[in-house]
């Protein structure tokens, strides 16, 4: 089994060599490109720290979806209509502290009401929250178009988006070394420590570990398994819009038509990464920040982007076939 997984390591490299190659790049400078896009300079660090925030946060939704044995692909609608309310709840709010309060608690719950449909289908009438979630995420998004281009367009504005938020709304930032940290993704690391917390020490959290890991033995053990796919489904909407409310509080201060590049879906390769282990979820949403942004200086430097998508997937090949040899392992 070892040199199987060593071969996979080894093949991935190859063909990732290859197709940098056919870019006509060298594959050192490339993959040198990449880091100093994403991690070389002060500048970019800070635009890695942005692209980790959503992610981190999505994934978080997505993770504690998994734990209960449900698969939310609608993370990404739940984001969308999150950074929508908050947008519009900070602009009709008071400003300050209580008007940043106020937007964020608007965008968890739109988060939670959009999973709402779905956690009711699946707990009560077994429908597959997968399909349910893929057709929210096409409504979330046509709705939240219509809105800014719409009702909700800012006046005079010459491209659908809506106002920009007061200064007051603005989260802020801390510097470390330099290199600016959003409050925003410093509460993501917070939240990331209170979901591993909670799941590992708390009844509740080990009710949903159980449902996820066999639904008859939790029946069995007189767990109410429709109750926790309820509640494990909202729970994760309500965090999918809090990462939208962080996503307009932290960096954007405004929404718009396509506000999201697809954190959502990219979040699902974030949590799969993290397995069972929710502070994986801080490495792993790193890794795709990193490549995110590093693929930007890789297309400046003739490599296509969508490279770093091959690289994800291999990463997520590679992680699923040291699994699967753990588990091997052990039986």
């Amino acid at each position: 089994m070892k040199w199987r997984l060593a071969a996979l390591i080894l093949g991935c490299v190859i063909v990732l060599a290859v197709a940098v190659s056919v870019a006509g790049k060298s594959p050192i400078e490339a993959l040198t490109t990449l880091v100093k896009g994403s991690l070389g300079t002060p500048r970019a660090r800070a635009g890695t720290l942005q692209e980790m925030t959503p992610l981190l946060f999505a994934s978080i939704g997505v993770f504690v979806a998994l734990r209960a044995g449900l698969f939310n692909i609608g993370i990404e609608g739940q984001f969308l209509v999150g950074a929508m309310t908050a947008t519009y709840a900070g602009l009709k709010g008071p400003g300050g502290p209580m008007g940043i309060g106020l937007a964020i608690l608007a965008g968890s719950l739109a988060g939670a009401i959009w999973a709402l449909p779905p956690a009711v289908i699946k707990a009560y009438r077994n429908g597959h929250e997968v399909i349910t979630t893929i057709m929210l995420n096409n409504v979330a998004s046509a709705f939240t178009a219509w809105v800014v281009a719409g009702p909700g367009k800012a006046p005079d504005a010459g491209s659908p988006t809506s106002a920009n938020l007061p200064a007051s709304l603005n989260l802020g930032n801390i510097q470390l070394a330099g290199v600016p940290v959003s409050y925003g993704l410093l509460g993501g690391f917070l939240l990331v420590a209170v979901v591993g917390w909670w799941l590992s020490r708390r009844v509740t959290g080990y009710e949903f570990r159980v449902t996820g890991a066999n639904p008859r033995a939790a029946r069995a053990a007189g767990i109410n398994v429709p109750q926790q796919y309820l509640r494990a489904m909202i729970f994760s909407g309500a965090i999918g819009g809090l990462g939208g409310a962080i996503q307009v509080l932290a960096y954007e201060h405004r929404f718009y038509d396509s506000f999201s590049p697809g954190y959502g879906f990219d979040s699902l390769g974030v949590a799969l990464l993290a397995g069972s282990q929710a502070w994986i979820l801080l490495p792993a949403a790193g890794l795709f920040a990193v490549l995110a942004k590093g693929g930007t200086a890789l297309d400046i430097f003739g490599v296509p982007k969508g490279i770093t998508i091959m690289v994800l997937g291999m990463v997520i090949l590679v992680v699923a076939a040291i699994r699967y040899r753990r588990e091997d392992s052990v039986e």
